[in-house]
C-alpha cells in the first residue's frame, strides 16, 4: 500500500490538473492540423519572404494559444523524484518520435507530431521552472545568464556548429539530419515540401516560462488585451499574445530578413528585462500618485 502511495505521488497529477493537461494534449493535435491545413495551402504559392512571414506568423499565434491551459495549471508539492521521472519520460517519447523513419504520406503527419510535442514538453517544462520565481527581480539574474549564455554559445561555442550544421543539412537534405535536429519546432512554409526549423525547444521553454512567471504575479503579459488567465477561465481562445512569444517571433524576423542564424534567448531576455521594468515604473508612478491624491484629499479635508 505504501508503495503504491509513493509510485502515484512520483507520477500522478491530481484531479484538476490531469483535466488541463488533457487540454494542454487536445489542443496541440489542433495545432498540428492547422500547421497541416497551412501546409497543404502553401503548396498552391510560391516561396517569398513575405508569405514565409505571414505563414509563420499564424502558426506562431495559434502556438500562443496553446500556453492558455498551462495557465490553469495548479501548483503541486513535488519531489526531486518526480521532475526526474517526468524528465525522463519526456527525453525518452522526443527521442522516440524521432526514430520513427516514416514514408510517403506519413511523412508530413510525423513532422508535424514532432513538433507538437516538442512545444507540449517546452510548455510543461517551463511551467515547471516557472514555480521557483517567487519574487520579480529574480527575473534580473536569470535573464542576464540567459543573454550571456547563449550570445557566447553562438559566437564561440557549440550553437555556432549547431547552426552551419543544420544549415548545411536543410541546403542540401542530403544524409540524416544532424542529432540537435530533433530539438528544432518546424512550421509550414510555402513553397517548401518540407517543415522548416523556425526556433529550437529552449526557445519555447523560456516563452512558457515567463508567461507562467507573469501570471503568478498578476502581471498582464498580453499585448492583445486581457491577462491570458482570465481568458483561459472564461474559455476565450485567439486573443492572446504574450509579450515573450512576440520577442521570439521578432527574433525570427530578424533571422529571416538577415539571412543569419541568430540566437533567440537573448532577444527574448532583453525585451522581458525591457517590460517588467516599465511596468514596475509606472506601477511606481501610479502608487506615488494615488498617495499624493490621498494626502491632498486628506489637507482639503482639514481645511
Amino acid at each position: 500500500m505504501h508503495n503504491d502511495e509513493m509510485s502515484r505521488s512520483l507520477l500522478a497529477f491530481n484531479t484538476t490538473n490531469r483535466h488541463f493537461i488533457l487540454t494542454l494534449f487536445l489542443s496541440h493535435l489542433v495545432w498540428g492540423c492547422v500547421v497541416i491545413g497551412l501546409w497543404a495551402f502553401g503548396q498552391l504559392l510560391p516561396m517569398r519572404p513575405g508569405w514565409s512571414l505571414l505563414f509563420i506568423g499564424l502558426q506562431f499565434y495559434t502556438a500562443s494559444q496553446l500556453i492558455l491551459a498551462a495557465l490553469r495549471l495548479q501548483p503541486e508539492v513535488r519531489s526531486r523524484g518526480f521532475y526526474l521521472i517526468w524528465g525522463l519520460i519526456m527525453i525518452t517519447g522526443v527521442w522516440l518520435i524521432n526514430r520513427i523513419a516514416p514514408e510517403g504520406g506519413w511523412l508530413l503527419p510525423v513532422a508535424v507530431s514532432r513538433s507538437a510535442v516538442l512545444l507540449l514538453v517546452g510548455t510543461f517544462i517551463g511551467a515547471a521552472l516557472a514555480r521557483f520565481i517567487k519574487q520579480l527581480w529574480q527575473l534580473v539574474p536569470v535573464c542576464l545568464v540567459m543573454v550571456a549564455a547563449d550570445f557566447f554559445s553562438w559566437l564561440k561555442g557549440p550553437t555556432a556548429g549547431f547552426a552551419s550544421e543544420i544549415a548545411q543539412y536543410y541546403r542540401t537534405f542530403e544524409g540524416p539530419p544532424p542529432l540537435v535536429d530533433m530539438l528544432l519546432v518546424k512550421m509550414a512554409v510555402p513553397g517548401q515540401v518540407q517543415l522548416l526549423p523556425v526556433f529550437g525547444l529552449s526557445d519555447w521553454i523560456m516563452v512558457v516560462f515567463f508567461a507562467i512567471v507573469a501570471r503568478h504575479h498578476q502581471i498582464n503579459d498580453n499585448l492583445l488585451g486581457r491577462a491570458g488567465e482570465v481568458l483561459a477561465r472564461r474559455g476565450q481562445i485567439g486573443g492572446y499574445l504574450p509579450v515573450a512569444a512576440a520577442a521570439l517571433f521578432l527574433a525570427v524576423i530578424l533571422a529571416q530578413s538577415t539571412g543569419q542564424f541568430l540566437p533567440a534567448l537573448p532577444v527574448i531576455a532583453l525585451m522581458m528585462l525591457l517590460w517588467y521594468g516599465v511596468r514596475s515604473m509606472r506601477q511606481r508612478m501610479q502608487s506615488v500618485n494615488r498617495f499624493e491624491d490621498r494626502s491632498n484629499g486628506q489637507e482639503r479635508g482639514q481645511k
